[in-house]
């Protein structure tokens, strides 16, 4: 018996965990284990009814958890960043979800906008940092001659930044990334140890020629990990080079890591490769505490309790969550339900069908199962 936290949040969120749940609820039955699901309702209404965005005992209860299934967060009544970074990025935070794993593939029966690409050469994983970098939160803006120091204190660094700036410009703004070698060299060992079950290729993606520094740093890491990996080959990749090589040869990649900005970039690019955000998954990772599983895309409020959003890419991430609980049969009998159902033409209006969000659910549940739709 497995319990696990659910989020549904905001926009179609609610509806789409909804038939997630509904889809592993078969492949639990199929597979014969259990989940007992707990909802927490955490978003948008909560925060313009109490102001809460995340409680402490919000924090305590998710801890007890190996998982959570996340839905969508944003509310077009709330300003942009709000919700964002005061619920998804502080859950990410506060469990200290340090892998965001971004598998890219592309599924049988699914358009690419990569001419004369099919399934075999669009299969790849994107092991992204998630808790370092320039998503650290240091920053400001500022006007005059000020001095600012900031203290950044973590389990992993405690770091002092002093900025004495003095410009004759009207406005300065700042944003400082940070990497740390624990953080870099624990994010580098995941992806390493992924490259080893699969293709046996790693390519690291940086910015080393100019933010020489910090993607200095990450350099070093990855050859001294690189070390102890002497069956997988290893490369690196500008992050700009990198953009140009997934749209013509996709085929080439097998294990991509790279540092959060870069990562959150380079996945909306391998989003769009494997057919767009409503296929695409995320998991972000803590391998010794409590992970999260949500599709990456939006809470598209526009499309609330119409019945059409497109729920692939939240069944797939709770593929990915079977597969992190050690559901492994489970977790695949999920993804090729959903080649099924793709090759059946039992798909949203996003990709050409006129299935509903729930019918889609209710026939990968079928094949699942064993039945036909």
């Amino acid at each position: 018996m497995y319990r696990v936290a659910a989020i549904g949040g905001d926009g179609i969120g609610p509806e789409i965990i909804a038939v997630g749940k509904q889809v592993l609820d078969a492949a639990s039955d199929k597979f014969g284990f259990e989940i007992v699901w707990e909802d927490f309702a955490i978003g948008a209404d909560r925060y313009l009814e109490t102001g809460d965005l995340l409680t402490e005992d919000d924090l305590n209860d998710l801890s007890a958890f190996r998982a959570i299934y996340f839905g969508a967060i944003g509310d077009e009544r709330i300003a942009p960043g709000i919700l964002e970074k005061g619920i998804l990025l502080a859950l990410r935070f506060y469990f200290d979800q340090y892998i965001n794993l971004r598998p890219v593939k592309l599924l049988d029966g699914v358009w690419t906008p990569l001419a004369g690409k099919t399934p075999a050469d669009i299969d790849f994983t994107i092991v992204r940092e998630n808790t370092e970098d320039f998503y650290v939160g240091l920053g400001s803006r500022f006007t005059g001659r000020e001095h600012r120091e900031f203290s950044l204190s973590r389990d992993l660094y405690s770091v002092k930044f002093g900025l004495d700036v003095q410009s004759d410009s009207e406005e300065i703004a700042y944003q400082i990334g940070v990497l740390s070698r624990e953080g870099s060299r624990r994010i580098v060992r995941y992806a390493f140890d992924c490259a080893a079950v699969r293709k046996r290729r790693l390519t690291s993606v940086d910015k080393a020629n100019v933010l020489s520094d910090v993607y200095g740093l990450w350099r070093d890491v990855v050859h001294e990990v690189a070390a102890g990996y002497p069956t997988v080959s290893t490369e690196f990749s500008y992050v700009d080079a990198i953009t140009m090589w997934f749209v013509k040869n996709p085929e080439w990649f097998d294990v991509v890591v790279t540092p959060n900005m870069f990562g959150d970039i380079i996945t909306d690019l391998g989003a769009m490769i494997q057919g767009g955000l409503g296929l695409a998954p995320g998991g972000n990772i803590n391998p010794d505490g409590t992970s999260m599983f949500e599709p990456i895309h939006g809470s598209a409020p526009k499309y609330k309790g119409l019945g059409v959003a497109n729920p692939v890419a939240t069944i797939w991430a709770g593929s990915m969550l079977l597969d992190h609980l050690g559901e492994h049969a489970a977790a695949a009998a999920v993804l090729s339900g959903i080649e099924k159902s793709i090759r059946d033409g039992v798909t949203t209006r996003d990709m050409g069908g006129d299935a509903t969000t729930a019918g889609v659910g209710e026939a990968i549940s079928r094949y699942i199962l064993g039945g036909e739709v």
